[in-house]
């Protein structure tokens, strides 16, 4: 059970990210945050019970950093989940100019965009993506939860990839600590600790 746990909650908490970011009968906030973060938490508990040890420690926080990338790789797979194809009209270049240590200029290309329907209306990027009068494909949310992106221009592979690895150690943890495994080798091994040898064996054979 310990070992299937990792990614059977991996698995659980996706299906629920992204219905809740991107379903058409969506939860509130309130509640995908509410039930995702009590999700997370029972996982985290869960691990932490069927895993031994300092083992079960680290392994559970393995977990929940899985989990929480889970939610972040589904939020930018499904929250942008309808694209319009829009029309340039014009792009304003701001320059921004952060004050104190470490401060340097940044110059943000706000594009003011004609799309299907009226939305999205403007898009900000750190380069500009077409001249005035160009066409450009823009991933948006409905429900305009999140702001509009170039379509595939932030795919989350970095996420995903590091959930997985975690999702790996986590894994890999509960195979070789699990409490139920630890019974099953003390059960194997006798009550000294070390599996009775042949001769053993055979001399309580012949009493």
């Amino acid at each position: 059970m310990a070992t299937l746990l990792p990614a059977f909650c991996a698995v659980a908490l996706l299906a629920w990210s992204a219905w809740s970011f991107g379903g058409a009968s969506a939860p509130s906030t309130t509640v995908a945050v509410s039930v995702g973060g009590a999700a997370v938490l029972a996982a985290a508990v869960a691990y932490y019970l069927l895993v031994d040890g300092v083992a079960g420690f680290w392994g559970a926080l393995a977990l929940v950093g899985a989990l929480l990338l889970t939610v972040a790789t589904a939020d930018q797979w499904a929250s942008r989940g309808a694209v319009a194809d829009c029309v340039v009209v014009k792009v304003h270049e701001e320059t921004h100019v952060s004050v104190g240590e470490g401060g340097g200029e940044r110059t943000v290309y706000r594009h003011t965009l004609r799309c299907p329907g009226g939305y999205p209306s403007a898009l900000a990027e750190d380069h500009r993506i077409a001249k005035d009068g160009g066409e450009v494909r823009v991933a948006y949310d409905p429900r305009r939860r999140v702001a509009p992106a170039v379509e595939g221009s932030s795919p989350p592979w970095g996420q995903a990839v590091f959930a997985v690895l975690l999702l790996a150690a986590a894994t890999a943890g509960a195979r070789r600590f699990s409490r139920a495994g630890r019974r099953e080798r003390e059960a194997r091994s006798g009550p000294s600790g070390r599996p009775p040898s042949a001769g053993s064996r055979s001399a309580r054979g012949s009493r």
